[in-house]
């Protein structure tokens, strides 16, 4: 139980001090309760392209923090304020660590108290001193823990952070197949103006000029090559993967399975000797990591063996976004090994696989079921030791339906943006929808060109390596 200071108990020179993050989501909350629209004091903002958020938080924000001392810790619960000053001297950031102290000045007639207030930065930086003049209480109350409920308004940031990461890196070029409408043309120009690939436009010349005109965008800087048999199409552009003119494809107005028909044919396909997969990398509010799903989109009941290639396709995407030894969970519906529900026998296998260097590159361990997997209450509540349980990055499920039901409750029940990529050919292939909107077609071009990138130089961009490593 936690107890106040009565005006009768207090002395002058107690004191008492809290810590706080500045976190994206305070500014968000910030201005939603105050009006404060402000640009400066709303994420987003990263001028000198180092990645981290230059958006200042608002002074009386700061000021708040002194509130919640004096209400919580000293004098604590019943304490009503008379009057505060403030001197800001310093800016507050996201990521600033903050230390709030308070300490009795003077006691005058009762119940009033002054005492001194301050914010300091971690290095010790003075961020903003000032003076509360408050009634402390009277009546001693005890009061137990207590927490409020959770709320988000945080919203992609991961995304925002991918797409921004990418500004210092060549766009890749990437051969885009049939793009013949309106959804998969605008997605193409938006990963073009964005500076994140180089769309060599290949299909019906008529049917993309008019999708152009129709969006009313300029793609006089853009190759068009003009094909009409969209299976022609597709493999002139697996065959300029082969020629060194493209380092990435990218669906468009053409199904799935014809394109990949060319991407994993024997003779002048992509294969690399593994089996391709889809991997979703997901923005989940209040999710502090990408959460990446497989496989969704391509493999329907995957046996061992493709489940294999499927782990180590997701590992090297996690990798390629600065992850360190990714922690990858093997859903089932339970979290114990059943010889009658082939998912768990499975989901052990990889698991020693990879404890044998087999799978490479992160921890694996499963069967878990979704609570476990990323919940620590749950797993705690399991039982379960684990370096993956209630922490994973990665989550690969059973089967296809379950992967993609999993995806789209994300997307539509909790608010998640996806980004989608086909992985396990020679070059990244972007497999946008119809249904994606902007956000995820740019995440989905970031993803393939930090992915290209990390094929190519063997390491992550350096400032997703230093954001993951922090998380």
């Amino acid at each position: 139980m936690n107890a106040n200071r009565t005006w009768d108990e207090l002395a002058v020179g107690d004191e008492a001090s809290t810590r706080r993050v500045c976190a994206a989501n305070d500014l968000y909350v910030f201005a939603h309760a105050s009006g404060n629209l402000n640009p400066m004091h709303l994420p987003g903002r990263d001028e000198d392209h180092d990645g981290r958020d230059d958006a200042v938080a608002p002074s009386m924000w700061v000021g708040a923090l002194v509130s919640a001392v004096l209400g919580n810790l000293l004098p604590g619960p019943g304490t009503l304020y008379r009057g505060q000053t403030f001197r800001f001297l310093s800016r507050v950031h996201v990521g600033d660590e903050l230390t709030i102290r308070v300490r009795v000045k003077e006691k005058r007639a009762k119940p009033c108290v002054v005492l001194d207030t301050s914010v300091s930065l971690a290095d010790g930086t003075l961020v903003a001193d000032g003076v509360a003049e408050v009634d402390a209480p009277v009546v001693k109350l005890t009061f137990p823990p207590h927490e409020i409920p959770e709320l988000l308004v945080e919203r992609h940031q991961q995304f925002d952070r991918m797409i921004a990461m990418c500004r210092d890196l060549e766009p890749v070029p990437t051969a885009v197949v049939a793009p013949e409408d309106k959804n998969s043309l605008g997605g193409a120009i938006l990963g073009f103006e964005a500076g994140l690939c180089v769309p060599i436009l290949i299909g019906a010349k008529a049917r993309i000029l008019d999708c152009a005109r129709q969006l009313g965008a300029d793609i006089s800087r853009l190759e068009i090559v003009d094909i009409e048999d969209e299976h022609e199409a597709a493999a002139r552009g697996v065959a300029m993967v082969h020629e060194g003119r493209a380092r990435a494809v990218m669906k468009g107005a053409i199904h799935s399975d014809e394109l990949l028909e060319h991407v994993v044919k024997k003779d002048g396909g992509l294969r690399v000797g593994r089996r391709i997969s889809h991997v979703f990398v997901m923005d989940c509010p209040g999710v502090p990591h990408p959460l990446i799903i497989s496989d969704a989109a391509i493999n329907i009941a995957p046996d061992l063996e493709t489940k294999v290639s499927i782990v180590q396709n997701a590992i090297d995407v996690a990798l390629s976004l600065g992850m360190e030894k990714p922690r990858v969970g093997i859903l089932s519906a339970v979290e114990t090994v059943n010889p009658a529900m082939p998912s768990t026998l499975d989901a052990a296998v990889l698991s020693k696989m990879a404890e044998r260097g087999q799978i490479k590159g992160g921890v694996v361990d499963g069967p878990l079921a979704m609570d476990n997997a990323i919940d620590m209450e749950a797993a705690r509540t399991k039982g379960i030791t684990s370096l993956v349980a209630g922490r994973a990055q990665v989550l690969i499920a059973p089967n296809i339906e379950s992967a993609n039901m999993l995806a789209k409750e994300l997307t539509f029940l909790a608010h998640a943006e996806g980004a989608g990529l086909v992985v396990g050919a020679r070059v990244p292939v972007i497999m946008t929808s119809r249904a994606d909107n902007d956000k995820s077609r740019l995440a989905s071009c970031a993803l393939a060109l930090l992915y290209d990138y990390w094929r190519r130089e063997g390491r992550p961009h350096a400032l997703l390596a230093t954001k993951a490593a922090a998380e």
